[in-house]
């Protein structure tokens, strides 16, 4: 079956009315729309709160810019160097191999620059002038592979990327962003991962979904397929208001990728990206959510939680320190129930 990608479809799937089709026509103009049907029968229709229907059905709250809110939120822009590369970090690069996706987040931070009207796949020109780019520096270790989500191309196209990458020595870790495992579980065939392993580099995939429900039956087999052909699991999500922000939401979510042998990675505190204000939580929210969620859960499942400083001035982590010095060589440590101990440096 065919996504769902026009308000009329989302009205005939029965996951909005006839009223709210005329008055979401002004989002539908602005921003892509695209749901599979994996995603479409997830959603639970009775539900108006549905954290699932939350991440991917419009909203006319989209409509709303705040001031500081920005096209490019994390600053791809200035530290692109050749079209289709982001150098923010000395060792590794994002190449934009493609800018359309299965489905589109209501919050994603790319909005501005992904959907069928966006910036596209990439070109054979663009991609040589990027593969020589990376080429040319031995100082890069991995090349993360992004979009849009880049297991949408096919296994041709992407095994060309690969075998351009494999020829390059100095890069020895490949990453892939990809929601696809979990919105679109059975793009994950033979095509596609015997191209995932053209490099003969390591391989890893990071898995984006932000509500444990996502992680179905149909994703588990996926997870599986990549697995078995040697690709390493990671998790990314981001901290949604009313799609996870509990922390026992959060733990049912971090738990659920560790019983399938993804370990969680990254939780990205939400990006200031146009028309998403509805979706973000304070910092200091934030950080208490992620406290509760250190008390229930174990460090296998602790997610590392971080802001991209708007502007391009990359990652930094959120997590509250749990030592305070208070003399010299002494400290005073706050433990997982918050009670606070004495610590002291050996002479």
């Amino acid at each position: 079956m065919s996504p769902l990608t026009s308000l009329k479809e989302l009205q005939n799937a029965n996951l909005i009315d006839v009223d709210a089709a005329e008055t979401l026509r002004p989002v539908a103009d602005r921003y892509a729309i695209s749901l599979t049907p994996t995603v479409a029968d997830l959603i639970d229709r009775a539900n108006s709160a549905d954290p699932i229907a939350r991440q991917y059905l419009p909203t006319t709250a989209e409509l709303l810019r705040l001031p500081e809110e920005r096209d490019d939120p994390i600053g791809d822009g200035p530290h692109s160097p050749v079209p289709g590369i982001v150098h923010r970090y000395p060792d590794r690069v994002l190449l934009k191999a493609v800018h359309v996706c299965p489905v589109y987040c209501r919050f994603c931070f790319r909005r501005e620059m992904v959907g069928p009207s966006g910036d596209g796949t990439m070109g054979a020109a663009a991609l040589k002038r990027a593969i020589d780019y990376i080429a040319g520096r031995p100082e890069i270790w991995e090349v993360i592979i992004t979009g849009g989500d880049p297991l949408i191309l096919s296994p041709r196209r992407l095994t060309e990327i690969m075998v351009a990458i494999g020829a390059i020595a100095h890069v020895k870790i490949v990453r892939f962003h990809s929601r696809v495992p979990v919105t679109d579980p059975d793009r994950i065939d033979d095509g596609l991962l015997a191209a995932l392993k053209a490099s003969g580099k390591t391989v890893y995939v990071a898995l984006h979904a932000n509500h444990s429900r996502e992680l179905t039956e149909a994703a588990k087999d996926a997870i599986d397929r990549l697995i078995a052909s040697d690709v390493t699991m990671v998790s990314q999500s981001v901290l949604l208001r009313g799609v996870n922000d509990d922390a026992d939401v959060l733990a049912d979510l971090m738990r659920r990728f560790v019983e399938l042998r993804v370990k969680p990675y990254y939780l990205h505190h939400p990006d200031l990206a146009p028309g998403t204000s509805h979706f973000r939580l304070g910092i200091g929210e934030g950080r208490a959510i992620v406290s509760a969620l250190r008390t229930k859960v174990s460090g296998l499942c602790m997610p590392h939680y971080i802001l991209d400083i708007p502007g391009g001035h990359g990652k930094v982590s959120l997590a509250q320190s749990p030592v305070t010095e208070t003399a010299e060589g002494c400290y005073s440590v706050e433990d997982r129930l918050g009670r606070v101990h004495a610590y002291r440096d050996s002479d």
